[in-house]
C-alpha cells in the first residue's frame, strides 16, 4: 500500500501537505531512514485452507515484538481474530501514510485488511493500542459487488484525498474481465470504481502510482477462478494468467498504454517505483518467468521495459517438471534506492542487488532460507556436468526451516530484513504441504548496507506452527509507523 507526501510548490497557498506542523510519516525517503527502529510488526495470518479451517478458526492479525531489548522479543504478543471464516487475509494498507505529511489533521490510524477470497475488507484500529489492535469496521462483499461489481480485493493504497483505493482481481464469479479499482471514502464507505468506464486492465493484482509523473501502473496475476484452485500450467497456456503492465493517466483515471512483457514477464506481481520522486523508473517482479523487469519513461512520454535481472531455472529431478523456476513472489527497494531485494519462493533464496545504476543491477548478497531443493528434500539440482546436489539451509534456534522465503519487509534504516514463507493457502498446500500442516515461521536477516551482504539472525525465530489455535500461515508484514512499501513521495 502507499501513501503520498506532497512537497511544497512555489507560490502554492496553505493547502493540504504544506503546513509547517507535521502529520503522519516523513518528509522524504531519506528522512524516513532516520526514523526510530521498529519495535512492533503486524503480520496477516491465515487459517483458511489449513487443518484448522475445518475446525472453524478465522484468520487473524498478529502483533510481533521485534524490539531486541524487550523480554518478549521474537514473540507474538497479540492476536486479533476476524469474525468470519474463510477470508484469506493477504495484503494490507493504511488509511493515511506520509500523504499530507505537513497536515496535522491527518492521522495514520487504521490498517486496511482486504480478504482475497471472501472479498470482505476489514478496517483495524492500530492507534488506540498499537500492541493490541482492535476491529473498527467491516466492509461486506455484498456492498462492494452492488456498487461496483468488483471482488477479490488485493492491494490497498491511501490517497491524498482521504479515499482508499483497492485493486480487485475479478468479479464475484472469478472472471478477470470484471477486475478494476475500488474506492472507499475516509469513513470506509463504498464510493465506486476509480477508473473510468472502459478503462479496466486485462488482469489485476498490484499497483503503484507516482503523481509527479501523473502515472499509475498496475500488474497482472490471473483470473481468480484459476488461481484460487491452485496453479495449473494449462491455465497459463489458456490465457488465464497475465503478462502485462497497465499504464494509467493518474489524474484522468484512463488507461493510456499496455505493455506486453511477453514470456519474459509471465505473472508480473509486485511493482515499485524508485522512492526518489524525480525518477521515472521502477521494477516489477515476474513470478513464473523469474525475471525482474525494469520499466522506464522514454523522452516521448511513452513507457518501455527491459529485463534487468534473470534467475535461471534449475534442472532437477524428483519434481513435477524437469526444470524448476525460482518464482519471484515479492521484492522491495530500500528507501535510498540503493538496494533491491527479492525472494525465490521455490529455489529458497533471498537476494540483494545494488541498483545505483537501475539498468545494471549487481548481485551483492544471497542467503538460503528453505526451498524445494534444500538438503533432505526429495528434489535434487542437477548441474551441467550431471552432478546432483542440494542447498545447505541452516536451522534457527533448533528449528528446521519450512517452505521457502515469500514476503519480505525492510527496516527503515535498511539494516534488517524480515521474511515470512506463506504465499497463498491453496498454493502452499500444492507446493509445500508441510507448511500447511506445521505452519509458517518468520525470520530476520541482518543486512550490510555499506558493502552489501546478507546474514541470517540466529536469535530471531517466530514459530507460527506453535500458535494457541494451531499452525497458521503468515504472509504480509507492516510496521505501525510505515515502511518502504507503504509510502510514496511526490
Amino acid at each position: 500500500m502507499a501513501g503520498v507526501v506532497v512537497a511544497p510548490v512555489a507560490g502554492e497557498g496553505n493547502t493540504c501537505c504544506v503546513h509547517a506542523r507535521k502529520g503522519p510519516g516523513y518528509a522524504s525517503p531519506l528522512e524516513a531512514m532516520k526514523g526510530p527502529p521498529e519495535a512492533l510488526i503486524y503480520v496477516t495470518c491465515v487459517y483458511n485452507g489449513t487443518n484448522n479451517h475445518g475446525n472453524g478458526k478465522p484468520d487473524y492479525l498478529a502483533t510481533v515484538d521485534v524490539d531486541p531489548n524487550s523480554p518478549t522479543y521474537s514473540q507474538v504478543i497479540h492476536r486479533l481474530s476476524v469474525p468470519n471464516i474463510g477470508d484469506e487475509l493477504h495484503h494490507s494498507g493504511w488509511n493515511a501514510c506520509s500523504s499530507c505529511h505537513g497536515d496535522p489533521s491527518t492521522h495514520r490510524r487504521f490498517l486496511i485488511l482486504p480478504s482475497l477470497l471472501s472479498s470482505r475488507i476489514y478496517v483495524v484500529d492500530t492507534a488506540t493500542d498499537p500492541r493490541a489492535p482492535a476491529l473498527h469496521k467491516v466492509v461486506e462483499p455484498e456492498d462492494i459487488v452492488k456498487e461496483t461489481g468488483l471482488a477479490y480485493p488485493h492491494t490497498s493504497h491511501c490517497l491524498a484525498s482521504g479515499d482508499i483505493m483497492v485493486s480487485c482481481l475479478g468479479d464475484k464469479d472469478g472472471n478477470a474481465a470484471g477486475n478494476g479499482f475500488l474506492l472507499l471514502d475516509s469513513n470506509f464507505n463504498v464510493k465506486g470504481r476509480w477508473e473510468k468506464p472502459g478503462h479496466s486492465p486485462l488482469f489485476g493484482y498490484d499497483f503503484w502510482y507516482q503523481p509527479r509523473h501523473n502515472t499509475m501502473i498496475s500488474t497482472s496475476w490471473g483470473a481468480p477462478a484459476a488461481f484460487s484452485k491452485g496453479f495449473d500450467l494449462e491455465h497459463v497456456a489458456n490465457g488465464l494468467y497475465g503478462r502485462h503492465l497497465h499504464v494509467y493517466d493518474w489524474s484522468g483515471a484512463e488507461l493510456k498504454q499496455t505493455l506486453d512483457l511477453g514470456d519474459a514477464g509471465l505473472l508480473p506481481l509486485e511493482i515499485r517505483f524508485l522512492h526518489d520522486p524525480s525518477k521515472d523508473t521502477g521494477f516489477v517482479g515476474c513470478a513464473l518467468a523469474s525475471n525482474v523487469v525494469r520499466f522506464f519513461r522514454n523522452t516521448d512520454g511513452a513507457w518501455s521495459h527491459e529485463v534487468a535481472i534473470s534467475v535461471e531455472s534449475l534442472k532437477v529431478k524428483n519434481w513435477i517438471l524437469p526444470e524448476m523456476p525460482g518464482l519471484i513472489t515479492d521484492f522491495l527497494i530500500s528507501l535510498d534506492d540503493r538496494y533491491l531485494y527479492f525472494v525465490n519462493w521455490l529455489h529458497g533464496d533471498v537476494r540483494q542487488y545494488n541498483i545505483e545504476e537501475p539498468g545494471k543491477p549487481v548481485l551483492t548478497g544471497q542467503v538460503w532460507l528453505g526451498g524445494l531443493i534444500q538438503k533432505g528434500s526429495a528434489a535434487v539440482y542437477i548441474s551441467e556436468d550431471g552432478t546432483e546436489s542440494q542447498f545447505d539451509v541452516p536451522q534457527v534456534k533448533g528449528n528446521q526451516l519450512r517452505g521457502g522465503p515469500q514476503m519480505i519487509q525492510l527496516s527503515l534504516d535498511g539494516k534488517r530484513l524480515y521474511v515470512t514463507n506463506s504465499l497463498f493457502s491453496v498454493w502452499d498446500k500444492q507446493f509445500y504441504p508441510e507448511l500447511v500442516e506445521k505452519g509458517s515461521h518468520m525470520l530476520q536477516i541482518d543486512v550490510d548496507i555499506y558493502k552489501g551482504g546478507l546474514k541470517l539472525n540466529p536469535k530471531f525465530f517466530v514459530d507460527f506452527g506453535a500458535e494457541p489455535d494451531g499452525p497458521s500461515l503468515a504472509h504480509e508484514m507492516r510496521y505501525p509507523g510505515g515502511d518502504c512499501t507503504s509510502d510514496i513521495w511526490i
